[in-house]
């Protein structure tokens, strides 16, 4: 089971969201700042981070800056502005059902 932190600018679109994943062995996770990320770190790993581009560009950087000094295997992933709302359902499954699981350090 993959653990994913979903990151948007509204968190009623977060829980709109988790309800059209297809994948089928995430738990997810939503959040719309860098406190709530925080605090889903302090409570369990994180596999994936995907942010929406409705969060300015300053926050999204903020973001990806905590989870690399705190996390060496998280990936993160950012949706482009052009796709609109519309396209985060698309990206994040796409990201989700594309991502195969990774093997153990030897």
């Amino acid at each position: 089971m993959k653990n994913c932190l979903l990151l948007g600018r509204k968190a009623f679109v977060m829980e709109d969201l988790k309800t059209k994943i297809l994948a089928e062995d995430v738990h997810l996770f939503g959040g719309t700042s860098l406190q709530e990320v925080k605090e889903v770190f302090a409570k369990q790993a994180v596999d994936i981070v995907i942010i929406g581009a409705g969060l300015p560009i300053e926050v999204r950087l903020e973001i990806i800056r905590f989870v690399f000094e705190n996390s060496n295997s998280t990936t993160v992933h950012m949706k482009d502005w052009d796709s609109g709302p519309a396209g985060m359902i698309p990206f994040v499954n796409g990201i989700l059902l594309g991502i195969p699981e990774r093997d153990e350090p030897q």
